[in-house]
């Protein structure tokens, strides 16, 4: 590589590694992804991620981002002209929480996506690789190469042995599976901090065939209770491509959903509300249940390291990862992308600092989303790495007293919406007029059944016929 061409390498192809590589083509003169998955030509799940088959959630905020780093290719229209579905959490959603039945505005509030990780993937890596010459090749990376002042490229696993491929600065977006830790104390650096909290949460999803007329009905959720001193349970009914339902069931540690197809349905049916398991007991099964326990919080404090190489970041779930119960990670993905390229357009590719930056700015988007998964998970029995304090009730009883006001004021279910979607911080619920409406509580009395349509509930009857 001549000393004025400019090369990055971006190890994963995932939704992290993609978007980086995206914003990188602008900025150098070749960007090169290394996977070690083969990687599907069409939309299909892929061995690299364990929680590929459950239920993906593309919110507001994330969705926002993706349209600013992938400007010429409209994701959202890809998406949906494939079949992805558009919700309103406002309107098209039914859901049981822990404080009760959210209510369904006639104000539509924000939308997210719903459809497979595997065409959400599919999409993306489309996207990026037709108006980029980014360039993927099918291989693993063992370790980087340089010193502790500067990252040089990365090795390369070959029948050989070993193989260098130099880089002007390297991603390291390979997700939860991440070596990070063990490349950094490999060039000299050590003392990364580490944190796992674990809930000891089970997927269990299985797809569907969408019963005929019931392709509109709203996406249906009965949240787990964090909070009554039992193990967490919880169902979904989310609609996504192809004609199809994806039913995810999760169980936190002693209260796991099973993999068994009619232990699956029992489950569902015995949530504190049986309406998941009513739905799909008349809906034709097209898979058998997958079953992921790969759902712990782990993060990696990489910002705080007092030294940090110029030439390298990590991003996305190569920092950190979240119960995937939040619907958090890709949108978090998307803010590290759009921060890199922020950063390069300030500093340019050869900026001194850059990657320090970079990896401090990307602690930002990942407490946000730590904060409110960890915050909700310590309070599960047998729950491993934390322990609720006295600022976790504090906080968890004012989310509690906001969340029991949001199923009857529209005030206070907007600010809800406008964080849960990660458009805005946390800080939004915390403002003068959100305030007020918590402490005015609930102006309407609480829903005593699940908000649905006259029309909704007679789909829902039939399939208890169908279901029998």
């Amino acid at each position: 590589m001549s000393p004025t061409h400019r090369r990055a390498v971006v190890i994963g192809a995932g939704l992290a590694g993609m978007l980086a590589a995206a914003v990188l083509s602008d900025a150098v003169d070749e960007v090169v992804v290394l996977e070690r998955d083969t990687l599907p030509e069409r939309p299909e799940h892929r061995r690299g991620l364990p929680q590929g088959r459950h239920a993906h959630l593309l919110m507001a905020g994330g969705l926002a981002a993706l349209e600013e780093l992938i400007p010429g290719g409209s994701i959202r229209r890809r998406l949906l002209a494939a079949g992805a579905r558009e919700i309103s959490l406002g309107r098209d959603m039914v859901v049981l929480t822990p404080e009760g039945w959210f209510r369904r505005w006639r104000h539509e509030g924000p939308t997210m996506l719903s459809c497979t990780r595997a065409l959400l993937d599919w999409t993306v890596r489309s996207a990026v690789l037709a108006r980029t010459g980014v360039e993927i090749r099918k291989v693993q990376a063992v370790g980087l190469t340089g010193d502790a002042r500067r990252v040089r490229g990365v090795r390369l696993a070959a029948p050989a042995g070993e193989e260098e491929l130099d880089a002007h600065f390297v991603v390291d977006a390979s997700g939860r599976g991440s070596r990070v830790v063990t490349w950094l104390r490999e060039l000299g650096i050590t003392g990364v901090r580490e944190r796992t909290v674990d809930a000891g949460q089970v997927n269990a999803t299985r797809l569907y065939r969408t019963p005929a007329g019931a392709e509109q009905f709203p996406l249906t959720m009965v949240q787990s209770d964090p909070y009554g001193g039992r193990p967490g349970r919880s169902g979904m009914v989310l609609p996504v491509e192809n004609g199809q339902w994806m039913v995810s069931l999760a169980g936190t540690r002693g209260g796991e959903p099973p993999s068994d197809p009619e232990k699956f349905l029992r489950y569902a049916l015995d949530l504190p509300s049986p309406i998941v398991g009513r739905l799909v007991s008349g809906a034709e099964p097209l898979t058998d249940v997958y079953v992921s326990r790969s759902t712990s919080n782990v993060r990696r404090y990489l910002e705080r390291l007092p030294h940090w190489p110029e030439g390298f970041v990590a991003l996305g779930d190569a920092i950190a990862t979240f119960n995937p119960t939040y619907g958090q990670g890709m949108s978090v993905a998307a803010f590290h992308a759009r921060l890199l390229g922020e950063e390069l357009r300030r500093l340019g590719p050869d900026g001194p600092g850059l990657a320090r930056r970079v990896q401090r700015g990307a602690a930002g988007p990942v407490t946000m989303a730590w904060t409110a998964a960890v915050g909700q998970d310590v309070w599960y029995p047998d729950v491993r790495g934390a322990r609720p304090g006295l600022a976790d009730r504090l906080v968890t009883a004012y989310s509690r007293r906001l969340t029991r006001t949001a199923t009857g004021s529209y005030r206070a279910a907007a600010a809800l919406w406008d964080v849960t979607s990660m458009r805005t911080g946390p800080g939004r619920l915390l403002r003068p007029d959100t305030l007020l409406a918590v402490l005015n509580g609930p102006l309407l009395p609480p829903l005593p059944a699940p908000p649905l349509t006259p029309d909704e509930r007679k789909i829902l009857q039939a399939l208890d016929r169908t279901g029998g």
